[in-house]
């Protein structure tokens, strides 16, 4: 087992991440589907119904979280990110647009980046870290995020535990993701924009985190969960997400954290030096 002081003597921490897209990510994809009523409420359901139901469940396990809420939904839903900041977890970057990065120009990306900074500052929201929509970062993600002051990033897929990337803006604490871990891929379906045509049961997403946090406590990793109020806050799905919550705290041996204090953690391990950010391969 892994012995890096970023773990704090437990087998694997635990960070419960949900990115409060609401109608940001159909909105993107055309801004048309601003008349479909019955998308627009599938995706409004997230931020109106599944939040306020997530943050009811982590007051009664106790545990912290991390929202990545885009800009425009902040700025759409002015007390969202404060009712999530007044119930002791962290609000984080999430774009403006909910456009990845890797569908924009690089000036585009630096105005959309900027946009949502804005909005959280006009909102006295706090942002430390940043997660790209789409997880869809450019090889000058990173450099941008350490340019606005942030300290950690959570879109890549480089370990499966934090590392720390050196970019000519400062050092961040890379939280990395994984598709395993994320309720989209287990929940998502709209018929229109087409974003999945399988809906799993709750027990097989269930099954599956469970085995990953499992192996994670074996190997000294970071269990980087990520849901989205609009998918895992329904019934029989949060129910399902609290049990893996109780499961991981009887197991005595996992510890939860907002990104910002894992992030603050992983930039003070010695044990941890920064990899530089590669060149964009060549091919053939």
């Amino acid at each position: 087992m892994t012995t890096d002081s970023w773990l704090g003597g437990a087998a694997a921490i635990a960070t419960l991440t949900f990115d409060v897209d609401a109608e940001s990510p159909v909105l993107a994809a055309g801004a048309h589907y601003a008349e479909h009523l019955m998308t627009m409420t599938h995706q409004s359901y997230g931020p109106d119904v599944g939040v306020p139901r997530v943050l009811d469940m982590l007051d009664e396990l106790g545990v912290p979280a991390t929202f990545f809420i885009p800009g425009w939904v902040a700025q759409a839903r002015p007390g969202l990110a404060a009712s999530v900041v007044e119930r002791g977890h962290e609000v984080a970057h999430h774009s403006y647009a909910h456009r990845a990065p890797t569908s924009m120009s690089e000036q585009e990306e630096r105005e959309d980046f900027a946009r949502a900074m804005a909005v959280f500052a006009r909102q006295g929201i706090e942002i430390q870290g940043h997660r790209a929509a789409l997880w869809g970062s450019r090889w000058q993600t990173p450099e941008l995020v350490a340019e606005h002051g942030l300290r950690y990033d959570s879109s890549l897929m480089a370990d499966d535990r934090p590392y720390r990337i050196g970019t000519a803006r400062g050092e961040l604490a890379e939280l990395p993701v994984h598709w395993s871990l994320d309720d989209w891929e287990q929940y998502a379906f709209l018929p229109e924009p087409h974003i999945g045509s399988v809906i799993e049961s709750p027990v097989k997403a269930l099954e599956l985190w469970r085995a990953e946090l499992d192996g994670m406590r074996h190997y000294g990793c970071l269990f980087n969960l990520c849901c989205h109020p609009f998918l895992s806050g329904r019934p029989g799905r949060i129910m399902a997400l609290r049990r893996l919550v109780e499961y991981a705290l009887e197991c005595g041996d996992v510890t939860f954290m907002r990104c910002r204090d894992l992030a603050a953690a992983v930039l003070a391990d010695p044990a941890l030096t920064a990899r530089p950010l590669p060149e964009p391969p060549s091919y053939p």
